[in-house]
């Protein structure tokens, strides 16, 4: 089953297609059986008709020969080695001379009583080979031709050769008809199956707008069969929705909850002074960081695989550099963008606070260049496509070991710069929960290369 394609209308169209085929091969069995049956018993027949034919148009003379002139009314009988004979011959003593149609132009000879034997009427039915090797079929009967019981043997051959010719072409013009028959039903079942399965391309589409955020819900007329599974998905869509608000609310609950407590410790901190006020202060200071941190993790996977947002990069990352760019006007910042427009699938707080992070990093790093580049990446997969944003600096970069320490919490490699630590980090997390990838590389200008791969909408 691991080998057998996933597609519903192949596996519907092939069913269908296997059982049509076997439809026909059983119709063909079955006509051609009947046909051949019917024309058999027609053969036996003509053939019985023939021979009783002829034993009435023969006579027997006071003397014993045999006399008549037997006229079975086809023609075949008269044209030589036609395949159709018949033939009279002596079967009792006192009988002489013998009989025979002018089509045959040597004996055929006969089988033995013992290998054939005659049954309770006096006739058998044998196959024999014919004069020009056609396969014979063959009626005989021994008749009593007057009251002295002198018998003879009556003949009547058939050519079962021309029989099977006409079954066997009678079997191919079938055979072509019910092949076209076939392939025209087949063909007309695939389309009335992609027809009936049209509306679930329709409710892939309504799904993709939705997917991409052009859409709220699916919208339009459905078959009964599939209205329950649009109507499911949509309450789907809106119990999602209703999630993804109540964590935002229960998100910020939490965050004006804690935001006066831990002011009013980091206050008394600094007040109380001395070493147990700084303890208290950078602790507070610290469960502050660390709540904002978790905070932001909460949001994003709240709203992570639930409902697509729509982001358009472009215009978010122009702005973001001309900011950083008035910041800090002692550092040149290049900027490329991709001619098409990208849209990130995720929300543009979330994407405004990664490009932040990494910006503020790179221009504090950087000696005097930092260039950012959005390249959109060709996949193999249709459902899914990605882009590429990268941010280098010409700073000293970060040696190799320590990349996994920088992605920590908390952790500086530099203390003599100002900053918190947790720059990398929350990039790192929120790459996480998109589903991307984060790679700290060494830039070709020098310093430290930010490579993020995103999913984007296509």
């Amino acid at each position: 089953m691991r080998f057998w394609p996933r597609s519903l209308a192949f596996r519907v169209i092939a069913f269908s297609t296997v059982w049509a085929i076997l439809t026909l091969i059983v119709i063909f069995t079955l006509i051609t059986t009947l046909y051949r049956q019917a024309n058999e018993r027609g053969f036996d027949s003509l053939l019985s008709a023939h021979l009783f034919n002829l034993i009435g148009s023969v006579g027997i003379s006071d003397t014993g020969a045999l006399t008549g002139a037997p006229d079975l009314g086809d023609l075949r009988f008269s044209e030589p080695n036609s395949g159709w004979y018949w033939s009279v011959e002596p079967a009792s003593e006192g009988v002489h001379g013998d009989l025979h149609s002018s089509s045959m132009t040597r004996t055929i000879p006969s089988p033995s009583v013992a290998e054939v034997p005659f049954n309770s009427s006096f006739q058998r039915s044998y196959s024999t080979e014919g004069i020009s090797g056609e396969r014979l079929q063959v009626f005989e009967s021994e008749f009593v031709l007057d009251t002295k019981n002198r018998a003879a043997r009556f003949r009547v051959m058939g050519n079962q050769t021309e029989l099977e010719q006409e079954i066997g072409s009678f079997q191919r013009r079938l055979l072509t008809y019910l092949s076209l028959f076939g392939v025209g039903m087949i063909a007309i079942n695939a389309a009335a199956i992609l027809l009936g399965l049209q509306p679930l391309r329709r409710v892939r589409n309504a799904l993709a707008m939705v997917r991409e955020g052009t859409a709220q819900r699916l919208d339009g007329r459905f078959p009964a069969e599939i209205e329950p599974l649009a109507n499911e998905t949509n309450a789907l869509i809106e119990n999602n929705k209703r999630i993804v608000e109540r964590s935002r609310t229960q998100v910020g609950n939490l965050a004006h909850s804690l935001k006066t407590p831990l002011a009013v410790l980091i206050n008394e901190g600094r007040a109380l002074g001395g070493a147990k006020g700084q303890l208290i202060a950078e602790q507070a200071t610290s469960m502050q960081k660390q709540v904002e941190h978790y905070l932001q993790r909460a949001r994003v996977a709240a709203q992570r695989d639930s409902v697509v947002y729509r982001t358009p990069v472009t215009p978010l990352v122009q702005r973001m550099v001309r900011v950083l760019q008035k910041l800090n006007p002692q550092t040149s910042l290049s900027l490329s963008l991709p001619a098409a427009e990208i849209v990130f699938a995720g929300e543009r707080e979330d994407l405004e606070e990664l490009l932040g992070n990494l910006l503020e990093n790179a221009m504090k790093w950087a000696r005097s260049a930092v260039a950012v580049s959005v390249t959109p990446l060709a996949t193999r997969d249709d459902v899914a496509s990605l882009f590429e944003i990268s941010i280098e600096d010409d700073g000293p970069g970060i040696p190799e070991d320590k990349a996994r320490d920088v992605l920590k919490r908390g952790r500086r490699l530099d203390e003599t710069k100002p900053g918190t630590g947790l720059g990398l980090s929350i990039v790192a997390d929120l790459v996480n929960e998109y589903g991307g990838v984060l790679a700290l590389e060494r830039s070709g200008m020098g310093g430290l290369k930010v490579v993020v791969r995103l999913r984007s909408l296509q």
